[in-house]
């Protein structure tokens, strides 16, 4: 699959350079243009935008005409939430809870009350309408941290529940949508320049236009590095990124072409002590203990590690997609996307509480530093540490080929979905140490862990290959009654295959092996009621699966060979109302959903808690909008989870998950000095939630206020300064996933103050 990259990313670059060419995406997303002025939008041209993610077609629509739960944010909204990373941008989104924390891979994500220890079980992210990678998480790995926003962004959807489980990849749960800018008749782009109080550098540029009549181009991307929004004493996050977009308008269609190419990583942030002297900007990782030699294996074989390489990607993503309109009523689209690289992961992750020194040292007074030779006294607080490192390489082929007919009064689409992907891990995890608790504090010698690796805890070492096949055939049919009311239906036949083999210890040995074969039916249907030009109501019922994927066996390895097919399974109903006024838009969405079969495994080797979950709630989704340019959007979740199923843990709340949390971004537009100017800010407010299934660690809720100035002039300057976490609110996202009982958390982002310009042209 290497040659096929290379040939497909030189490809699109090809084309590019020789004018053949240029960006689009599959649905009809209209034309992006940079404007060099930004008016504020009405609301009715909000809530109007074209949606391209849920359609079993490929085709676009309009949001309003909708009968589903999604959300849109485009390139300007973006800009001004700031993520500092994908995950981040979620928040945005109701009815979903991301934990962002961890740095800007490796992100947790949670939807609508759906089961989860960690990563991301119900996300899938795709780029121009195909899944960056078919399995939604593997272990230290999640979709989001294969992509990277930047200037190449025109917007990106968001759908929840409703006709998802029928198309795509059949995510039941969310899948996030991003759509690459594309080119026009007028040649135009972006330079932005920025930096930050924690020593950010960053270039961003972005152009478009025309090569030839009916073909056009976009590229751009961005160059990076700082020292990290938690300072680990040197350049900690750092990375590049270059996307080239390419359209060509047919006689009765498009075709694009596009490639993007990553190499991208961060410090992995982890819980960290819950003491005094350790707030929301306490890094462990430092140049005291960044690089490590790991032993593994039965031999006590050695390697060498850069801890400060964290999480990231280092790989690329490219496709295109085909898009054609025939004689009556027929059209046809084929998305199509190949993805490689490497997602590896380096950290170090505590194991156990902090404690004094005395407790722990060979002669239970002192020990000595590694790096600087100072003495410690028994009363410094140490913690132990694992030195873990995840070397992941994945693939994966995807192609969702649909064909649509579509008259007055239907429109039924039949498709084709098959993805091929794989997957190599090399882990070492564990390789314990006792390391001083204070910013990139040193290990100690002197103490028995550290001296003599057999003295500790525990290690988990593996080699593991895995190839999957998912095939799937989909159908569609939406009748439109009148002008008032349309309903639709769709079906899902899904074929699952793993073959996946485990080496644990590294001796050599195959001790899993599975051989996977498994079909299950998805289905969706809705009702679409518009009662008025301004208001509409619908409903939808669906149910779908999340089936088990490399992990999932390892996990549960026992449950596989006793012949459980390990599929989760997915109810849900949804009841919305959608309002579009002049002022004013709403959307609101009642949900309830079920999930049975979740497994949760707190770490290898400990036995899986098998799961139903039941949740019900609220997204509201909401903007109002004056002539005077104040605008204010909300959105806003409120939920009520409980664990309907379990051997030890029945009737107890979901883990991780507020029970309501709230976002209102304000923004005014005015002139000061003759320059146009907006004035914004974002507050989020979250209830309180449970650290784990056992309801015993509460995680207190919070208020995280964001401010920002734009500045822009009318020969294309923007200035704009941003503050996030104003008030430096030191919230806990988590407790500590692998020990519920561990005095660890994992805080928030502290603040931050960023400022760039740009020049559009």
């Amino acid at each position: 699959m290497t040659n096929l990259h290379f040939k497909l990313s030189t490809l699109a670059i090809s084309l590019a350079v020789a004018g053949l060419c240029t960006g689009v995406v599959a649905a009809e997303a209209p034309n992006v243009q940079v404007a060099k002025t930004q008016e504020p939008k009405k609301a009715k041209e909000y809530i109007e935008q074209i949606v391209v993610t849920g359609t079993a077609s490929g085709k676009s629509m309009k949001k309003v005409d909708a009968s589903y739960a999604i959300t849109t944010i485009d390139a300007e909204s973006i800009e001004r939430l700031a993520p500092k990373s994908t995950a981040d941008l979620f928040k945005a989104v109701p009815g979903v809870w991301a934990e962002s924390s961890g740095g800007v891979s490796g992100a947790n994500v949670f939807v609508r009350g759906f089961p989860g220890g960690g990563d991301a079980p119900f996300l899938t992210v795709q780029l121009q309408g195909v899944p960056v990678y078919q399995p939604s998480t593997l272990s230290f790995l999640e979709n989001s941290s294969l992509f990277r926003i930047d200037e190449t962004v025109q917007f990106m959807d968001a759908l929840r529940g409703g006709p998802s489980s029928v198309v795509s990849a059949g995510q039941p749960g969310l899948t996030t949508n991003f759509i690459l800018k594309e080119g026009s008749d007028a040649t135009e782009g972006r330079f932005k320049y920025s930096t930050s109080d924690y020593g950010l550098q960053r270039v961003d540029a972005v152009v478009s236009g025309s090569l030839a009549e009916d073909l056009y181009f976009m590229a751009g991307g961005y160059a990076q590095e700082s020292s990290g929004i938690r300072d680990a004493g040197f350049n900690s996050e750092k990375g590049q990124q270059f996307t080239v977009n390419i359209t060509k308008v047919l006689d009765n269609g498009k075709l694009n072409l596009f490639t993007r190419v990553t190499d991208d990583h961060g410090a992995w942030y982890l819980p960290t002590p819950l003491v005094a002297g350790v707030d929301n900007s306490y890094t462990q990782v430092g140049p005291l203990n960044r690089q490590a030699t790991i032993e593994f294996g039965p031999n006590g074989e050695s390697k060498a590690i850069d801890i400060g390489d964290g999480r990231g990607w280092k790989g690329a993503i490219s496709g295109g997609s085909l898009d054609l309109d025939f004689d009556g009523g027929w059209s046809l689209v084929d998305r199509f996307a190949y993805t490689s690289g490497d997602a590896n992961t380096l950290g170090l992750v505590p194991n156990g509480s902090p404690v004094a020194l005395s407790t722990v040292a060979d002669n239970g007074v002192s020990a000595i530093g590694a790096v600087s030779q100072k003495t410690y006294g028994g009363d410094t607080l140490v913690q132990q540490l694992g030195r873990w490192a995840v070397l992941k390489n994945i693939e994966a082929l995807t192609n969702d080929l649909a064909m649509t007919k579509k008259s007055d009064s239907y429109q039924a689409t039949l498709g084709l979905y098959r993805s091929d992907y794989s997957v190599k891990d090399w882990w070492s995890i564990g390789n314990q140490a006792y390391y001083l608790v204070q910013a990139g504090g040193e290990a100690l010698t002197g103490i028995d862990c550290n001296d003599n690796k057999d003295s500790c805890d525990w290690n988990y070492d593996i080699s593991a290959v895995g190839d999957g096949k998912t095939s799937a055939f989909y159908g569609a049919f939406e009748y439109t009654f009148s002008d008032q009311w349309s309903a639709d239906i769709g079906l899902r036949n899904e074929n699952h295959q793993i073959d996946y083999t485990v080496d644990e210890g590294l001796d050599g040995v195959i001790n899993k092996s599975v051989d996977y074969d498994q079909t299950d039916l998805s289905w969706t249907a809705g009702i679409n009621w518009q009662f008025s030009d301004n208001a509409g109501v619908f409903l939808r019922a669906s149910e779908g699966s999340k089936m088990p994927s490399f992990d999932d066996f390892r996990d549960n390895y026992d449950a596989y060979t006793k012949g459980e097919n390990l599929i989760k399974d997915v109810t849900q109903y949804e009841l919305g109302y959608k309002l579009a006024l002049d002022n004013l838009n709403l959307y609101a969405t009642g949900f309830f959903n079920e999930v049975k079969g979740d497994t949760f495994v707190r770490k290898p080797g400990d036995p899986a808690e098998v799961l139903t979950n039941e949740a019900y709630g609220l997204e509201l989704d909401a903007a109002y909008f004056n002539d005077s340019g104040f605008s204010i959007n909300m959105n806003g979740t409120l939920q009520s989870t409980e664990i309907t199923e379990s051997p030890i843990n029945k009737g107890n709340e979901a883990q991780r998950q507020p029970k309501w949390q709230i976002r209102l971004t304000p923004s005014y537009d005015f002139e000061v000095a003759g320059l146009d100017s907006t004035l914004y800010g974002t507050l989020s407010a979250v209830g309180d939630r449970y650290g784990n299934n056992e309801n015993t660690v509460v995680l207190d809720g919070y208020e995280k206020l964001d401010i920002g100035l734009i500045v822009r002039t009318d020969g294309g300057l923007k200035f704009e300064l941003g503050m996030q976490n104003v008030t430096d609110e030191d919230a806990l996202t988590e407790g500590d996933p692998r020990s519920a009982d561990a005095a660890n958390g994992r805080y928030i982002m502290p603040r931050t103050t960023t400022f760039n310009v740009s020049y559009d042209f």
